[in-house]
């Protein structure tokens, strides 16, 4: 068996039968691997508020909170939703096998536990958590707005940028851009090609990257603003940066989101809301989003 003196990774196993623990643990630490081990689900929930493992090998059946459950508060929480899951199971079952997956696991492996088989697993999905980690660092490091989506056109990932942009974290694309988004995934040549929107009263445009695996897809996303922040500006004769910051000022956006969508510090955003609350002769954002709304027709943004 291969053996690493210098291996870092950090691997938690979960299970309540203290035979697994010692016949993994020792397995996993003459591999090279640093080991963490949990009696429990709820024993692995309290120890990753402290340390985060590279990978959790989590047993599918256990009393109290079963390793399903485990999983499903792992994947519930942004502090370790990333974390791969690598179930342990006697169940073989269909149903068990894919209600895993439903609750986020990355893989399983069947009791009574094969040691190269397990290891080499860990290693596999170690690798991809890694390389996937070092692509989400470059994407966010794009000075756009970038998410990932699924085929049916759910949100899978957001940037920090993005995260400000949209209107709330359970946000989709819209059908008609699922559509054009399908098209793009069925040729190269749709690489590169924009389409503007307007979702919920928001003008957006969206950019096609390129595929991510085979069922989601990267794209850059800009909050345009164009069409309503024209009509804003022409009725209360605002500059083109006032008119968008009022635009996202009725979208219910902090200044610090306005700045981080339009690439302005946030004390330049409240300049400019000075110069807003002036022209339009109110003294609150309340008051300019009200008058806005008159302008645009009284569509609600949200």
């Amino acid at each position: 068996m291969t053996t690493s003196a210098d291996r870092h990774d950090i691997v938690m196993i979960v299970d309540d039968a203290p035979a697994n623990l010692a016949f993994l643990s020792d397995a996993l630490d003459s591999a090279g691997y640093e080991v963490l081990v949990a009696l429990s689900g709820l024993t692995a929930l309290r120890q990753l508020e402290l340390v985060r493992p590279d990978v959790i090998l989590l047993d599918a059946v256990m009393p109290g909170l079963s390793g399903f459950e485990t999983c499903q508060r792992l994947k519930a929480q942004p502090e370790t939703r990333a974390i791969p899951v690598i179930f342990m199971t006697a169940l073989t079952a269909t149903e068990d096998v894919v209600r895993g997956f439903g609750e986020g696991a990355v893989d399983y492996v069947t009791k009574p536990v094969r040691e190269e088989e397990v290891i080499a697993r860990i290693d596999a999905h170690i690798a991809r958590s890694r390389n996937l980690r070092r692509a989400t660092s470059a994407v966010e490091a794009l000075p756009r707005p970038s998410l990932t989506v699924d085929g049916s056109g759910n949100v899978t990932w957001l940037s920090e940028r993005a995260r400000a942009l949209l209107p709330g974290p359970d946000w989709c694309l819209p059908p008609a851009v699922s559509r054009w988004l399908t098209r793009c995934r069925e040729t190269d040549e749709e690489m590169g090609r924009s389409l503007a929107f307007t979702h919920n009263g928001q003008d957006f445009r969206v950019t096609y990257c390129d595929r991510v695996d085979a069922d989601e897809s990267l794209l850059l996303l800009e909050g345009t603003g164009a069409p309503a922040a024209e009509r804003l500006a022409g009725a209360f004769r605002l500059t083109p940066r006032e008119a968008a910051v009022l635009r996202w000022v009725m979208a219910g956006k902090t200044n610090r989101d306005i700045g981080t969508i339009l690439a302005m510090s946030p004390r330049t955003v409240t300049k400019h809301l000075e110069h807003v609350f002036t022209k339009l002769g109110v003294e609150t954002r309340t008051a300019a989003a009200a008058r806005a709304l008159a302008v645009l027709g009284g569509a609600r943004q949200e």
